[in-house]
């Protein structure tokens, strides 16, 4: 409490100090660049140490004492203006200023030495304007005024991207999981989840974020594994000195309108802030640990964070430091219906689906660094993230659940899963960057990287609800051994990797003071490895009944054990796997008259595969496999500016997507809804070819117009596919022979109203993604009349919308609307149950239908230091869908069924932010 008044108190105190101070604002331009902005430019109130620097928009800002002062604009090589200007309390007064040089002053010899800061939309569309690979960013500034709280939300905002609600997987131009790459400054990081390849980019909050970059055409400096693009997240460095905490609590309208409290698993009682502690064995929790449920009385969404930056010297040497931490809750509630159809006959249905989440997430993070001289840097970037998320899913409480062949009964069928998963991360990067000479420049870096995935104590019951002449009845269902079980699943990912580059400038300088070629070449390494571990331990229960759902521990007891009960061990299941890659590299870059750029590149790699295995579901339990793969992957990326500010840009690669450990190894992951999903050592890597045309046009600071084309084959595509038989399995195969993917993009980027300052007030940006998506089936997929499909999660349209306000006053006032939609995707693809009978017994394609999600942010300045924000996410709340044709076998009918729904939930979060 005595810190909580403090921190009121230093609050006030600052609201206070700030009352008899103004506000000057401006902008300066570079009359000498066609009144470009002019970054680094001094703005000083003469007389005094009042003042500040122009960012990298050329923008500034910083209060004034109230009264008469005269203001200097300088910078090197221009004429210093000065202005008079008398400001009130509370007052803000915007100077503009077109800066232009001092005659006689040769300016190609001036050079500005400074780091650059990438936070800002204007930064990044520079940036992007320059490029000459097809690149789109979206800054920490744009972030927090569309209320994005971590990286997988911000690739939302790019175009031809999309998020699936049922998965999380991001997907960009149509393709998923395995058709991206996610980087962090350019170094590989691992998957945090045994169901991907990437790592699950809701774990990077915001405050570590300096940009998230999507680059959509392929250059041979990075794994040629990628084919819709590749997602880098830039982490914060130093920019500024200065502290700032923030403080935010809220709640999900789903988790608000329980009537009930809240429920968790029993595995909760283990956790400390989303860490687990794990008392007992697996063998001895099934006695020394109950089954049964907990409640939660106050489920609020809270967050706590904060950053520090600090520059200082040591031994004569700059030391720049920035470190940021958060700890965030939040807790989720879903209810809707399941259902699951096996040759168009029903398998299993509930119509009272329920899922309680609760997620914690711990961040840290640090970034150092060292400036050895103006040639030679070197950083290093730490992060630690810790998430624990605790998933409680039941259906069938009504007692009107159905499974297939369900002994003792099929109706009447109940299932509860509890499971809490942790995923504790270690990134750990070294990078440097050194000028040998005026015509040469190394960069290198390597990473070590940790990941321990482990879901410590998952208890799941399927039980029947029997109806008898007193009282409902439970009884255990007993077609396996394992129906009640608790288990436990471990993986944990070590990586080491490395790059090396020269940069070797190359030709006379232009006008520029540039030379207009370049030969980069360079290596990478990487060896990723990872190993897996899953117990089983359940109990036969055939004989035995309990009162109620809420009160199964009651027959798990020693008592019990000791009169018939039996308890049932499986050998673990285990897998062992290692990827390593070597590759080398070489691009020539060439700008010709300012006009025509671009790159040529060309990279050889060599990727090899091992896997080596003992699951239960194995014939024979034991098997390895090795894939090798050694090819040459070019790539061309061109740029023509057709006219000022105007750009023609055309883009060709090769690239590959390589099978993934958990697409290989053959073990079974039972989701909560019964779903199960198996690898495939079958499975063989895909090959693709890219194709990209796209014209730019920027035509004022801050404003774009871009409108794109692109094409893909897909050799040997690989898709989620369900499989024949009773299981019910969902499979990744090598589903056709080729499959091609045509697409365009429009995207705009623009003020709607200005001032009489020409600042915005109104802006919008809006972006939509049209494709076309076929592959040839081949005949273990093909089903009715059905030869060719789309692509596994691909949207075939895709619009993101944001509307911002800005009042632009001393104590500024924004407000922003975000609207995105993807239309339906397939969440897996169909298969025929009986080859000779494919007409009519076959499972059709699952369907995830395509919905708007609505989001609206308001930030309010109080002043300098504190920062007010209402965050409202998903606020349409539309239902997440799955839907199946389902054939009736008697009347030969086929409808469109449910298999699955639910809705979200809408985030309210109310904060407040205080920077000293």
């Amino acid at each position: 409490m005595k810190k909580f008044l403090f921190i009121i108190f230093i609050i006030f105190s600052q609201i206070a100090i700030s009352q008899d101070k103004g506000i000057l604002k401006g902008l300066l331009t570079d009359k000498e660049a066609n009144n470009e902005t002019l970054p680094f430019a001094n703005v000083f109130v003469k007389g005094t140490n009042i003042g500040a620097t122009t960012d990298f928009d050329g923008n500034y800002s910083f209060q004034v004492p109230e009264g008469t002062h005269i203001v200097s604009f300088s910078f090197l090589g221009y004429k210093t203006v000065e202005k008079t200007f008398t400001i009130a309390s509370g007052q803000t007064i915007i100077l503009n200023q077109i800066m232009s040089a001092e005659e006689g002053v040769a300016l190609d010899e001036i050079v500005i030495k400074t780091s650059i800061g990438k936070e800002s939309a204007n930064a990044l569309l520079l940036e992007q304007k320059k490029a000459s690979v097809i690149i789109e960013s979206i800054g920490a500034q744009t972030l927090a005024k569309v209320g994005v709280s971590n990286a997988a939300n911000a690739t939302t905002k790019i175009a031809g991207v999309t998020k699936s609600e049922g998965s999380g997987s991001i997907y960009i131009r149509g393709l998923g999981d395995r058709y991206l790459a996610t980087t962090m400054n350019g170094l590989p990081i691992p998957s945090d989840d045994v169901e991907n390849k990437n790592i699950n980019l809701n774990l990077f909050s915001t405050n570590i974020i300096e940009n998230v970059g999507i680059s959509k055409t392929y250059s041979t400096g990075g794994y040629a594994d990628q084919a819709s693009g590749k997602v880098n997240i830039n982490s914060k460095e130093y920019s500024k000195k200065g502290v700032s905490i923030s403080m935010s609590g809220g709640a999900n309208t789903n988790v608000a309108g329980l009537s009930d409290d809240f429920r968790t698993t029993i595995t909760n009682q283990d956790v400390t802030i989303g860490f687990h502690q794990k008392q007992f064995a697996l063998q001895n929790l099934i006695t020394l640990q109950g089954w049964d449920t907990e409640t939660l009385a106050t489920p609020i969404n809270f967050n706590g964070s904060f950053s520090a930056a600090k520059k200082f010297e040591f031994f004569g040497k700059e030391v720049a430091v920035f470190f940021a931490g958060s700890h965030a809750k939040t807790f989720e509630y879903q209810k809707g219906v399941f259902r699951a159809y096996r040759s168009n006959v029903l398998d299993r249905e509930f119509t009272d689906v329920e899922q309680y989440a609760s997620n914690a997430n711990t961040t840290g993070y640090i970034n150092v660094r060292l400036k050895l001289n103006d040639s030679n840097n070197i950083k290093y970037n730490t992060l630690f993230v810790n998430t624990g998320v605790d998933n409680l899913y039941e259906q069938g409480r009504n007692g009107l659940g159905y499974v297939f062949d369900q002994d003792p009964q099929e109706t009447g069928a109940f299932v509860r899963d509890q499971n809490f998963r942790q995923t504790t991360l270690f990134v750990n990067q070294l990078l440097g960057e050194h000028k040998w000479s005026e015509n040469n420049t190394a960069n290198w870096a390597g990473g070590f990287n940790f990941v321990l995935a482990e879901e410590p104590n998952r208890i799941r019951n399927e039980v029947n609800i029997l109806e008898v002449a007193t009282a409902p009845e439970i009884q255990y269902a007993h077609v396996g051994d394992f129906q009640q079980r608790k288990s436990s699943q471990k993986i944990q990912d070590t990586e080491y990797n490395a790059t090396f580059e020269n940069k070797w400038a190359l030709g006379a300088k232009n006008e520029n003071d540039e030379k207009p070629f370049s030969l980069n070449y360079g290596v990478n390494y990487r060896h990723k490895e990872r190993t897996f571990k899953s117990l089983f331990v359940g109990v036969k229960s055939k004989d035995y009944r309990a009162a109620s759902v809420d009160e199964l521990s009651s027959t798990f007891t020693a008592t019990n054990f000791n009169n018939g009960l039996t308890l049932r061990l499986r050998e673990a299941d285990r897998y062992e796997a290692t990827l390593d890659i070597m590759a080398s590299f070489i691009n020539f870059d060439f700008q010709i008259k300012d006009k025509f750029s671009g790159t040529l590149g060309f990279r050889f790699e060599r990727d090899e595969i091992n896997v080596v295995w003992d699951v239960a579901n194995f014939v024979g339990r034991l098997g390895t496999l090795n894939r090798t793969y050694e090819s040459l992957y070019p790539s061309v990326n061109l740029k023509y500016e057709l006219a000022q500010n105007n750009y023609l840009r055309f883009a060709a690669s090769i690239t590959q997507t390589l099978p993934e450990f958990k697409e290989l190894a053959p073990f079974e992951y039972v989701s909560p809804t019964g779903r199960v999903t198996k690898g495939n050592p079958d499975l063989q890597k895909s090959e693709i070819y890219n194709f990209d045309l796209k014209y730019e046009l920027f035509p004022q600071r801050g404003q774009l117009f871009s409108l794109a084309g692109f094409y893909k084959q897909i050799n040997d595509p690989i898709n989620l596919s369900q499989t024949r038989g009773s299981s019910g399995y969902f499979i990744y195969s090598n589903t056709g022979e080729k499959a091609n993917v045509y697409g365009v993009e429009f995207e705009a980027k623009t003020d709607l109203l200005k001032n009489s300052e020409d600042e915005s007030i109104f802006n919008i940006t809006g972006n939509i993604t049209k494709m076309w998506l076929e592959q040839d089936l081949l005949a273990d997929f093909q089903y009715k009349d059905i030869t060719k499909s789309s692509l596994q999660g691909a949207s075939d349209f895709i619009a993101n919308t944001s509307l911002s306000y800005s009042n632009q006053k001393q104590k500024e006032l924004t407000a922003t609307v975000t609207g995105n939609y993807s239309s339906d995707k397939i969440f897996a693809l169909g298969s025929p149950e009986d080859f000779a009978n494919s007409a009519a017994l076959y499972n059709d394609e699952i369907i995830e239908k395509g919905f708007v999600s609505l989001d609206f942010v308001v930030r309010k300045k109080l002043s300098e230091n504190i920062l007010l924000k209402f965050v409202g996410r998903n606020l349409l709340n539309p239902e997440i869908r799955q839907t199946q044709k389902v054939r009736n076998l008697i009347t030969n009918i086929e409808t469109n069924e449910t298999v699955s729904a639910y809705h979200k939930g809408s985030q309210l979060t109310f904060s407040i932010k205080y920077t000293f």
